[in-house]
């Protein structure tokens, strides 16, 4: 297999294989698929949730010095609403879609059905890893799929807990989680899944694109980049850099959305730098090492990474740093230009750079001069600004006056566009990026007449009546199906009462020449 395993190598190869095995021939038995199956998983999840708050608050402390009420509020407030409406709204979104007729349908049943892909794998990220690993788990089991689920092996203690205790509350066989590091990533990936769910970065993102390619296997990818953040200089600076703060520096920085640079004209910088200092020193005192709301980089690679970010820019907030705790402060940048290495790759750390502009028209030429961001900021007090950056740009996502926000609200798509991922998620999206949208036509084996114009010998008027009913399709609507259906049943019932007259004479005139005939005989 691949050249010569070692023993554990192979161990780990019959464990995936198995579990990959176990969770198709679950889903292929049909258990996944009933409603009620659906529900009892997702309360058993959020029971999960509850139930061993403190052993998953404990793990993430360990892994990113998260505290307990940060754990909740950042990671598993967030995945308990989206089950508690995952429940109320399931019945509604497994239902049959109804879809809009024209008149070469009106008299059939025509629907969407959403059905289950099969197995799922889905690949969580290290910096969130419960929202982002539950999360996507969350939508699979709505839609009636198996799901094997590979958390971050960076997240050491997080892994062992999802998969020492998850398995004791849901289905083990169709929601396998499978641990191990990249070696294990990529067996998985050899094998035949129906969707691949990955979130993380780019680069390993075309790498799970290329391995889902040899199987035909749809996938979602959420990635990240360099989310900008335009201030227009008009706007409240300190409630605006409050918020771009709070969103920052939000799990040490190491968020896909959270600002990645800052773009404002050159006589508000001083302003918005004294600004984001007091917004700190409010939020994380005087000594963040000291904090316990602020946390740590993951590793010391990262920290090494972030660190040498630092080196052709002025630190004009922050800058202390300690490896062997992989403590960064919250850090600005300021003589930030293109070429600089903070200005060259996703920083996902603590550290923020200001770049000048002249004005948005000098923003907007400088956001659409790189890849498409996962989520773009603005902050205006003017309309006519925030949609100026809106209509100008591509994000995957945009939100003006605040950050991070967006992510909490269900109604909206939440995902990447070109280098920031595709594919989105979060409510019903996620059960919809999880299913597949079948669709149904069912007719009846009458009214064959209608369909002459379709069989050879294929003629003019043929063409006519074809062209008709294709291209001359009115939007219908409730009321106009019944008012059509309607007049076919009035033209309908002229014709059978016409027919029954025209027969009705035929017969009167025939008794009337026999009576005839036998008068004069």
């Amino acid at each position: 297999i691949n050249g010569i395993l070692s023993s554990g190598d192979f161990i780990f190869y019959l464990l995936i294989l198995k579990a990959v095995e176990r969770a198709r021939k679950a889903f292929l038995t049909g258990r996944s698929k009933p409603l009620e199956h659906r529900i009892r998983q997702l309360k058993n999840l959020q029971r999960f949730l509850l139930e061993r708050e403190k052993e998953i608050a404990e793990a993430i402390k360990k892994d990113l010095n998260k505290s307990e009420a940060g754990t909740q509020l950042y990671e598993t407030l967030g995945l308990e609403g989206e089950i508690v409406l995952a429940v109320k709204k399931l019945a509604e979104w497994v239902a049959p879609r109804p879809v809009e007729k024209n008149l070469l349908t009106i008299s059939d049943t025509v629907y969407i059905q959403p059905e289950p892909l099969g197995v799922v794998l889905i690949i969580g990220a290290w910096n969130y890893p419960w929202a982002v690993t539950i999360q996507p788990l969350i939508g699979a089991i709505a839609a009636g799929n198996a799901a094997v689920v590979k958390p971050s092996e960076v997240c050491v203690h997080t892994a062992k807990v999802m998969e020492d205790l998850l398995p004791a509350y849901i289905d083990k066989e169709l929601y396998p989680v499978v641990t191990g590091g990249v070696s294990e990533t990529q067996e998985l990936l050899r094998q035949r899944f129906d969707h691949v769910f990955y979130t993380g970065n780019s680069m390993v993102g075309k790498l799970v694109m290329e391995a889902a390619a040899k199987h035909l296997t749809p996938i979602t990818l959420e990635l990240g980049g360099k989310s900008p953040c335009y201030i227009d200089k008009n706007c409240d600076i300190p409630i605006a850099c409050r918020r771009v703060t709070w969103g920052k520096y939000s799990n040490c920085g190491q968020t896909c959305i959270a600002p990645d640079y800052i773009l404002c004209e050159p006589s508000i910088q001083d302003r918005v730098l004294e600004e984001i200092k007091k917004s700190i020193k409010a939020f994380y005192t005087e000594d963040p090492k000291t904090c316990p709301d602020y946390g740590r980089i993951i590793n010391q690679r990262h920290f090494k990474r972030i660190m040498a970010m630092t080196e052709d820019s002025t630190i004009a907030i922050g800058g202390d740093s300690d490896e062997s705790t992989c403590y960064i402060a919250p850090t600005v940048l300021k003589d930030v230009h293109v070429n600089s290495k903070v200005m060259q790759e996703e920083i996902f750390g603590p550290l923020l750079p200001i770049l000048t502009v002249s004005g948005v028209d000098e923003a907007i030429n400088f956001i659409n001069k790189g890849e498409k961001p996962l989520a773009l900021y603005i902050f205006s007090p003017d309309d006519k600004v925030i949609k100026k950056v809106i209509a100008e740009t591509s994000s995957g996502g945009v939100l003006a006056n605040d950050c991070l926000v967006h992510y909490s609200v269900s109604a909206l798509p939440f995902g990447g566009v070109g280098n920031s991922g595709m594919g989105s998620y979060h409510g019903k999206f996620s059960f919809d990026n999880l299913s597949h949208l079948r669709g149904c036509l069912i007719k009846q084996l009458k009214m064959e007449g209608v369909n002459d114009m379709r069989y050879p010998p294929h003629t003019a008027k043929k063409l006519f009546w074809a062209r008709f009913f294709i291209l001359k399709n009115p939007d219908l609507g409730w009321l106009g199906r019944m008012t059509l259906l309607a007049i076919i049943a009035v033209v309908a019932a002229v014709v059978l009462q016409y027919s029954v007259l025209i027969l009705y004479y035929y017969y009167t005139c025939l008794y009337v020449s026999v009576s005839l005939r036998e008068a004069q005989l």
